[in-house]
């Protein structure tokens, strides 16, 4: 079985979510001894396919350099990969934004059923996927010839980034399909750890009450342990963090070392975000919340004096 993965970069660098696809397309191909390939499309992203290359497990990559992939729209990425899957039973995809967003359309065009987010391959055909938000695991079994699968990646480990020595050779599909223009984006700049890459996350919740609690509280705590901000859903609704700091089944996946979740209930939909983190802090007045059922270690007590406390001592 031959798989090929979509890889998720910037142009210049090759993110993290890509190593852990490569990690499940691995998982894939060794079920019926096919190849793994790494699709990098982008441009001037040769930078990229040269990383792709390096990566462990991969035996080739194939790189589309074209003007009409530079901001990965997913009406002109979808008709490339659809063309390239003529050679391929597999494409398997990190289900991050670009991810969720290109691979429907792929499989739309195979006339395919696509598999979201799986957590684990059992077998060539059969996967593992999370369900009523995490709660319950799903077993699929896909009968379709062409399989177009999403990988969460926190649930596979992340491939070697060196080690490999794939071949590079160009790809190209049909260019700009005239469906959609890249206007602009509005990207946030932060010295702080990516939040889906950091090793230590500390999230506020509703309960910090206002936008200006929130930095005053969760930043200092974030900076001493050089951690990535998060927040529950609450919080982004109430506009106390931006919309890109969401952490939970609406917004981000994550799978750090450590978590530190603060005035955070518990609430099902940021559990299937972050019950997968290695350890668990919890800091809540109430000692009934819900997120002391997932927590490692709890502090119950009010966090506007718990977290100056545990500030001042770091």
């Amino acid at each position: 079985m031959s798989v090929l993965v979509l890889a998720e970069h910037d142009n210049m660098h090759l993110k993290d979510a890509t190593l852990n696809a490569v990690t499940a397309a691995r998982a894939l191909a060794a079920h019926a001894g096919g190849d793994v390939h790494v699709l990098v499309a982008g441009k001037g992203s040769a930078a990229v396919a040269d990383s792709a290359a390096k990566i462990e497990g991969v035996s080739k990559v194939l790189h589309a350099d074209d003007a009409a992939y530079e901001n990965a729209l997913a009406e002109n990425m979808a008709p490339l990969i659809a063309g390239l899957m003529a050679g391929y039973d597999a494409l398997v995809a990190p289900a991050t934004t670009r991810g969720k967003n290109i691979a429907p359309r792929v499989a739309a065009m195979l006339d395919v059923a696509q598999i979201s987010e799986i957590l684990s391959v059992d077998s060539a055909d059969s996967f593992t996927r999370p369900i009523y938000a995490g709660n319950a695991i799903a077993t699929v079994k896909s009968s379709d010839a062409k399989k177009v699968i999403t990988v969460r990646g926190t649930a596979f480990a992340k491939a070697a980034a060196t080690g490999g020595s794939a071949a590079i050779e160009a790809a190209s599909g049909s260019g700009d399909a005239g469906l959609s223009s890249f206007q602009g984006a509005e990207l946030t700049v932060s010295a702080r750890p990516e939040l889906t890459s950091a090793k230590i996350i500390v999230s506020g919740g509703r309960a910090l009450a206002s936008a200006d609690a929130f930095h005053t509280y969760i930043d200092p705590l974030a900076d001493k342990l050089g951690a990535a901000v998060g927040a529950s859903r609450a919080a982004v609704d109430a506009g106390y963090a931006p919309n890109d700091y969401q952490v939970g089944q609406t917004g981000k996946i994550v799978a750090p070392e450590l978590y530190v979740a603060v005035g955070i209930s518990g609430a099902i939909q940021h559990l299937a975000g972050m019950k997968d983190s290695k350890i668990i802090v919890a800091i809540n007045k109430d000692e009934e919340a819900p997120i002391f059922q997932v927590a490692d270690f709890g502090l119950v007590g009010d966090l506007f004096q718990i977290v100056p406390e545990l500030t001042g001592k770091l």
